[in-house]
């Protein structure tokens, strides 16, 4: 997949275009964190509705940022950060619920969504099971 990313961009349109190819995972954009505590708390969370440019924690550059299966999440992470001077933070879902990969970050993207679609469909409630 090829994310065009530019000052003018709408962040929901990036998380769309990301949640189409990974379903089970989503990123969300911050601003004025920490980076060198990794630390990202949800009041530094940018809307959806913005855009990127509001999400710069340093503006350093637009283009193109080709995302394939192989790349891990602390390397996407990272390229964002160093290439367009982006805080985002990659999550997976797990049933109903969105969680951190901070400690799966070595995984990569395929294991991460593989894994979240294991999850979310192993916690379904079986309807054959149900009770009329």
């Amino acid at each position: 997949m090829r994310l065009s990313i530019y000052g003018e961009r709408l962040i929901t349109d990036v998380q769309n275009q990301f949640a189409s190819v990974y379903p089970y995972l989503k990123i969300e954009f911050f601003k004025n964190v920490d980076f060198s505590r990794n630390i990202y708390p949800r009041q530094k969370q940018v809307a959806h509705a913005l855009q990127l440019k509001d999400a710069y924690t340093s503006k350093k550059g637009e283009g193109d940022l080709l995302i394939e299966d192989v790349m891990t999440v602390s390397d996407l992470e990272s390229t964002f950060r160093d290439r367009f001077g982006l805080a985002a933070q990659v999550f997976r879902r797990s049933g109903n619920i969105w969680l951190e990969t901070t400690i799966t970050n070595g995984w990569t993207l395929k294991q991460q969504n593989d894994h979240g679609r294991e999850i979310t469909i192993s916690l379904r409630p079986d309807s054959r099971n149900e009770i009329m």
